[in-house]
C-alpha cells in the first residue's frame, strides 16, 4: 500500500525532473519523512525522450533525523527561554521596586538587593552551563588532560561542598580507595562534574541525612559513586534525569535549579572523558550516581592513601 501510494504520486509528477515530500505514517504513530526525487531516464530520440517510452528513476532521501534534530533544537530554545524568563522577571521587578522608592528602610533594601543578586547568579549559572554544553557538543571545548588521582579530585570536591552539607546538618563522608587511581582527565571539568553530583545529593537529601562519596577499582575502570539518603526518584524520572532542563516535578519545591547540571555532568564524563555515568534510585530511600572512567596507568602505590572513611 505504501509503495502504491508513492507510485501514484510519481505518476502525477511532471515529466521533467521533480522533487516532493512524502510522509509515511507507521503503526506506532511515528511519521517518517522522505524527500522524493524523480528523474526521467531511458533512450533519447532526436534529443528528446518520447512519451510512450518514458522511464523514471526514483530516489528517496530520509529526512526524519533532520526533522527530529530541528524539533529538539526548537524544544531546547523554548526551554532555555523559559528558564531565563524567571530570573530576569525577578531582577526587573525588584529593580523597579527600588527605583520607585518602595524600599523605605535599610533591611528592605538589603532584602531586595539580595534577591537581585541571587537571581543574577542563577542566570549566570544557566548561561555558563548552556555555553559549556554547547561547546562540548560542538567539539570546541578547550580540554587539558593529564594523569591525575581520582582521590585528589574527590577530596577537593568534598572540601568545597563541606559548607553546603553543614547548612543542612548532612554528614558528608569520603570513603576512598587506598589505591592510587589515576585517570587521564581535565582536572577542572572533572571537579565540576563531581561537585555537580555532590551538590545534587545535598539538595535532595533532607536535613540530618548522609551523603557518601566513594572510589574503587573495578577491572580496569575507576568508579566514583555519590550515594545519598535523599528522596530518590521513580524509574521514569530516573530515565530522564540527564536530559537538558529536566527536573523531577515533585522535587522542584526542595531546591532551585536549571535542570542543566546533570546534563552537563553526563557530557563531561562521556563525551570529554570517554566514561559512563549511571543512576540507581529508589523513592524515599535515596540515589547512587556512578561514574566509570578508564584507568590511566598501572601504578598502584598511592601518594594520596585513604584507608578509612573520612567525614569532611
Amino acid at each position: 500500500d505504501l509503495f502504491r501510494d508513492l507510485y501514484e504520486q510519481v505518476k502525477r509528477a511532471p515529466s521533467s525532473n521533480t522533487a516532493f515530500d512524502w510522509y509515511v505514517s507507521l503503526s506506532n504513530d511515528h511519521k517518517t519523512h522522505y524527500r522524493v526525487l524523480v528523474r526521467d531516464v531511458g533512450p533519447l530520440e532526436n534529443g528528446n525522450r518520447p512519451e510512450h517510452s518514458r522511464e523514471r528513476a526514483i530516489f528517496l532521501q530520509d529526512l526524519t533525523p533532520l526533522d527530529e534534530l530541528r524539533k529538539r533544537h526548537a524544544e531546547f530554545l523554548s526551554a532555555a527561554s523559559h528558564e531565563m524568563k524567571a530570573p530576569l522577571a525577578a531582577i526587573r521587578a525588584y529593580t523597579e521596586l527600588l527605583l520607585d522608592g518602595e524600599a523605605t528602610d535599610e533591611s528592605t533594601r538589603e532584602e531586595f538587593i539580595s534577591t537581585i543578586e541571587t537571581q543574577a547568579q542563577r542566570l549566570q549559572r544557566l548561561v555558563e552551563n548552556l555555553l559549556n554544553i554547547a561547546r562540548i557538543e560542538a567539539g570546541i571545548m578547550k580540554v587539558h588532560k593529564q594523569a591525575i588521582s581520582v582521590n585528589e579530585i574527590l577530596q577537593e570536591a568534598g572540601r568545597l561542598m563541606t559548607a553546603a552539607a553543614s547548612e543542612k546538618n548532612i554528614t558528608l563522608t569520603l570513603d576512598l580507595s587506598p589505591l592510587y587511581l589515576p585517570i587521564n582527565a581535565d582536572r577542572d571539568l572533572m571537579l565540576q562534574a563531581v561537585i555537580n553530583l555532590i551538590s545534587n545529593a545535598i539538595k535532595y537529601t533532607p536535613n540530618n541525612g548522609k551523603v557518601t562519596v566513594k572510589s574503587h577499582l573495578r577491572d580496569e575502570m575507576i568508579v566514583i559513586e555519590v550515594e545519598d539518603t535523599g528522596v530518590g526518584m521513580s524509574p521514569s524520572d530516573a530515565q530522564r534525569v540527564f536530559e537538558k532542563f529536566y527536573r523531577v516535578e515533585a522535587h522542584k519545591h526542595m531546591a532551585p535549579g536549571t535542570g542543566l547540571g546533570l546534563s552537563l555532568t553526563k557530557h563531561i564524563v562521556e563525551d570529554v572523558h570517554g566514561g559512563t555515568i549511571s543512576l540507581r534510585s529508589e523513592l524515599n530511600v535515596g540515589s547512587v550516581f556512578s561514574i566509570a572512567l578508564p584507568k590511566a596507568s598501572s601504578r598502584t602505590n598511592s601518594p594520596y592513601p585513604v584507608s578509612e572513611p573520612v567525614v569532611v
